[in-house]
């Protein structure tokens, strides 16, 4: 009793914001995540399931825009994320409660999951909502088209892999589901190794040849309708597969996964362009040409794709013990560092050949390609923070073995506990930064976000762990 009534006393204090670093223990921190768990999973959820923001009475919610109220979000930072914190949360204290939020979420996911396999960006709980999709449950219709955007498929695949495991792989629809969502990933790949955007079956026989520039005008010509039929990297789509496969051959221990790792770091390596610029597009043809994606989407070489898949390279040698994938990364490290921008940022297009960044000024319903880059369109990101230290720090050690480790510190710990309030809520106030998902905030607004709930239940629950701190 004695204990219960000092967690209860420090956590007044924390909420009052009286608590200083000196005074944090596992006490307050454990009391502090049970709160905030309980608020999430009990106000905030829809059949288990969550958006990426809410105004603070709940009554509003927002995902890629306006969400109803029977709608979830399968796209990071919705259910994924949030559950994937619930099972972090259980495997630093061991409390069933959080296994049970989860399983919660897990279960929201194999409801929406497609015909297809995989998932798209949302779940729609309304059998007669008109964003529902054809799900594998048969209590949807319409498109079937599962998709590798953003991290949708790949999230829910890696947390439902996760649940999986914490539950002993003994809860048959989520296994199955698991099951079935790998077989068609896995049948998604081309034999090049590379990924399509979306996919609704088996995906048609391509050969492996490596990149090369267009030989005719890509300002006019090249476009492909269906884009999201062709090899994809934007948006990290090849990071989040790789991510997804190194989960299903740790967890499962079958070979198809880690087979088709290694088959797509070879299409990485085969997508790197040749000189002048060694760098990755966003999007690739059957015959391994840049090409456009939407009208706002040009094709060049991505400044924030290449860092991406640098990263990517860097893991998948990691997994696979193979340093042939490390090998593009010097010359993508060298072309980054000379395209700068005079801010030291990357831009997310440069030109063709003449590697200029490449933009685009909006009229109307209308995309102009241009040099200027003193009125770009607010929705998109066309210029990306340059990652050359922190990718050349990661190569070092790739290179030499050595592991990464990052403590959590008591002031940052204290910093989290301070800011949960009495109501066991982590208020974010809008500055005039740009969400994802774009949910339309006045400067200054109130409103709940599932990445920052997400983000400090995990940090508290790596703070429990063995060696998480000094």
């Amino acid at each position: 009793m004695i204990r219960i009534l000092l967690a209860l006393f420090i956590a007044t204090l924390t909420s009052s914001g009286w608590l200083s670093a000196q005074d944090v223990d596992r006490e307050s921190v454990i009391h502090a995540m049970r709160k905030a768990g309980t608020f999430f999973r009990e106000k905030v959820s829809v059949h288990g399931g969550y958006v990426y923001h809410y105004s603070l009475d709940l009554s509003q919610h927002w995902g890629e825009g306006v969400a109803s109220k029977t709608q979830i979000w399968v796209q990071p930072p919705g259910t994924p994320t949030v559950g994937m914190a619930f099972l972090r949360a259980y495997e630093a204290t061991g409390d069933r409660f959080y296994l049970d939020a989860a399983t919660d979420a897990a279960r929201a996911l194999v409801y929406g999951q497609l015909k297809s396999g995989g998932w798209t960006n949302s779940i729609d709980f309304d059998p007669k909502s008109p964003n529902v999709a054809d799900y594998r449950n048969g209590k949807g219709r319409g498109r079937n088209n599962s998709s590798l955007d953003d991290g949708q498929t790949e999230s829910a695949i890696q947390f439902l892999i996760q649940t999986d495991k914490a539950l002993g792989f003994r809860d048959i629809p989520i296994h199955e589901s698991v099951m079935i969502a790998l077989d068609a990933l896995l049948s998604a790949q081309y034999p090049n190794g590379g990924f399509p955007q979306v996919w609704t079956g088996p995906v048609p026989a391509q050969p492996s040849i490596p990149a090369s520039f267009p030989d005719y005008d890509w300002r006019t010509e090249g476009r492909v309708k269906n884009y999201w039929d062709m090899y994809t990297l934007n948006d990290n789509v090849t990071g989040y597969v790789a991510a997804t496969l190194i989960e299903a051959f740790q967890v499962y221990g079958d070979s198809r996964y880690l087979d088709a790792l290694k088959k797509l770091g070879e299409f990485l390596v085969l997508a790197q362009m040749p000189e002048p610029q060694p760098g990755w597009a966003q999007q690739y043809s059957y015959d391994m040409k840049p090409i456009w994606a939407r009208k706002f989407e040009p094709p060049g070489v991505s400044g924030d794709e290449t860092q991406e898949v640098i990263a990517t390279l860097m893991l998948i040698s990691e997994i696979t013990g193979d340093r042939k994938y490390l090998e593009p990364i010097p010359r993508a490290a060298a072309w980054l560092k000379r395209s700068l921008l005079s801010d030291g940022q990357v831009a997310r297009y440069y030109e063709l050949k003449t590697n200029r960044p490449l933009y685009m000024q909006r009229h109307g319903d209308k995309y102009e390609l241009t040099y200027d880059d003193s009125d770009l369109p607010d929705h998109y990101g066309w210029k990306s923070p340059s990652k050359l230290s922190e990718l050349g720090t990661a190569f070092a050690n790739a290179r030499s073995s050595k592991p990464d480790r990052r403590e959590i510190s008591v002031e940052q710990i204290g910093g989290v506990l301070n800011a949960l309030d009495s109501n066991g809520r982590w208020v974010d106030h809008f500055d005039g930064e740009r969400l994802v998902g774009q949910a339309k905030f006045t400067v200054g607004q109130a409103y709940l976000s599932s990445q920052t709930f997400s983000d400090n239940l995990t940090t508290l629950s790596k703070y429990l762990l063995p060696g998480s701190h000094p």
